[in-house]
């Protein structure tokens, strides 16, 4: 009885493909870099034993991705039965980094990281439409080559490749889509955070959860932009937080992610990373350099294209139109910026100076009455989409206690969960008036809370809290407290600025605002 020898480098299969470099095992399979001695090129071949349970659906797995012709999927080129006892599938071959071992040194920017994810949504949404789904989708799946292209390996085989015995329900087999896409969001999320949610996958630590629900990347790593981490919770979330719509499809995350990435260098919450250009794929990360012989035994390679200096960002590009159409008549553009502020200076003092003439002056001896509000709205400018329960403002001034505006619910914390410093109501008295007190009535107690008012001249309903004076801070405040504030405050919008709210359940903790009067003179 003869044994069966091992493959090694140097072997010839099926008369054409010379083994070289042995590129992984994983799940009972391996990978080699071979060459095509027939076309004289790199492949990629993916081998499993004839006499495993699984080698057949293996060979019909890769047979049927091949309708898929994305060109971010690594084309199947060859499918061979039983070649030294072993079943292979033969591929092009990418000279390409592992997404998984460039997490493993530090998270992808945000830009970097919504352009890759972008890239594999569109190449798995022209999989759905062939009816072929992934299943498997890791960071491990995910190749970036030199020139910062992505390529997708794994289209099918992957799910060949799960444990023996791995029997798909009638749910698993209704749900592969949202496997994918749920995948997609995960993948999202380890590049912003080098975390994987759920699980230990492909050398990344699983995710940290708060009271069984998925932290944001916002939660888990400073820097991550607004956009980008909405559109994770959107995929990810069950449901996603403040009531945002959910993104079921591999394109419409893949459209999202597109309109992200181009306001990256805009809208980007760490503008150093947007406005500064870094000789690397990972932008400020350290390029690791391994250890090795001196240069002198061993000549270092060519830097590769994917760690050469990014492109320019819209703003930088700009600039240097900006600099180009200037050059030669500096003074001039100079002279003319200073001419013209100089102009804008006594033009606003002026009409300052007539608008404060012709304004009537508030009676400072008639009597202190209750001052009408002409509209209520929600404030919340530290929110994801600078809005809370607006719909439900007008109850605060509806003279019906039983209604009110609410907070959103937040948990573990009565400081509003630790997410931001404040959320309230912003209230228009219709123009200036010379505000003597409040009277708040709240739905639960203990709520501390601070009033700010706008100058007499403000014309827009504030969006942030600048530009706004505090004029009164009420802590532990009860269910009615009455707010005397300092004399001669003349405003228009006054907020009411709640920063600490009661436990309506364990853990929640939620304010309700029942009813605002304001009394004062106009």
């Amino acid at each position: 009885m003869s044994v069966r020898r091992l493959l090694a480098s140097g072997d010839v299969l099926a008369h054409r493909y010379e083994l070289q470099d042995l590129v992984s095992e994983k799940l009972g399979s391996t990978t080699w870099r071979a060459h095509d001695q027939v076309l004289n090129r790199n492949v990629g071949i993916e081998m499993l034993s004839s006499s495993d349970p699984r080698a057949d659906h293996f060979l019909q797995a890769a047979r049927e991705s091949t309708s898929v012709t994305d060109p971010r999927f690594l084309r199947v080129l060859d499918l061979i039965e039983d070649e030294q006892h072993h079943h292979l599938v033969v591929r092009e071959w990418a000279r390409a980094f592992p997404l998984d071992q460039l997490l493993a040194q530090s998270p992808l920017p945000n830009r970097r990281a919504a352009t890759v994810v972008a890239e594999v949504a569109e190449a798995l949404s022209h999989a759905h439409e062939h009816g072929v789904y992934h299943r498997r989708l890791t960071p491990h799946q995910v190749l970036l080559k030199q020139s910062g292209a992505v390529r997708v390996v794994g289209l099918g085989v992957a799910t060949a490749l799960a444990p023996v015995g791995r029997q798909d329900s009638l749910a698993d087999l209704q749900g592969y889509e949202q496997l994918d896409v749920q995948a997609i969001g995960k993948l999202l999320y380890a590049c912003l955070t080098s975390r994987w949610p759920g699980a230990h996958v492909d050398g990344l630590n699983a995710a940290p959860t708060e009271h069984g629900r998925l932290l944001r990347p916002r939660q888990v790593r400073a820097g991550v932009s607004r956009d980008v981490d909405t559109t994770c919770d959107r995929i990810l979330g069950t449901p996603p937080r403040n009531h945002a719509t959910p993104l079921r499809k591999a394109a419409d995350i893949a459209r999202t992610l597109r309109l992200s990435g181009e306001d990256d260098d805009l809208h980007d919450d760490q503008p150093s990373l947007a406005s500064m250009s870094s000789p690397d794929l990972l932008r400020l990360d350290p390029v690791i350099v391994p250890e090795g012989p001196p240069p002198g035994l061993e000549p270092p390679r060519r830097r590769p294209k994917a760690y050469e200096p990014a492109p320019p960002t819209t703003l930088e590009r700009g600039k240097e139109r900006a600099r180009r159409a200037a050059r030669g008549d500096r003074g001039l553009v100079l002279l003319g910026i200073i001419g013209a502020l100089v102009i804008l200076t006594v033009l606003a003092f002026l009409v300052g100076r007539s608008t404060n003439d012709s304004a009537d002056p508030i009676e400072r001896t008639s009597p202190l009455r209750v001052l009408p509000i002409q509209r209520a709205g929600d404030f919340d400018p530290q929110g994801d989409d600078t809005g809370e329960n607006p719909e439900q403002a007008r109850r605060a001034i509806d003279d019906d206690l039983s209604t009110g505006w609410r907070t959103s619910t937040y948990l573990g914390s009565a400081e509003l969960g630790g997410l931001k410093d404040g959320v309230g109501i912003v209230l228009d008295l219709g123009g200036a008036r010379e505000v003597d007190s409040l009277r708040v009535r709240m739905a639960d107690a203990p709520t501390s809370f601070s009033i700010y008012a706008s100058s007499s001249t403000t014309t827009r309903v504030p969006a942030t809290l600048r530009g706004l004076r505090r004029v009164a801070v009420l802590n532990d405040a009860g269910t009615d407290a009455t707010v005397s504030l300092e004399s001669g405050i003349l405003t228009r919008y006054v907020v009411v600025w709640l920063r600490s709210v009661p436990e309506v359940e364990d853990d929640r903790f939620r304010g309700e605002i029942r009813e605002v009067v304001i009394r004062g003179r106009s």
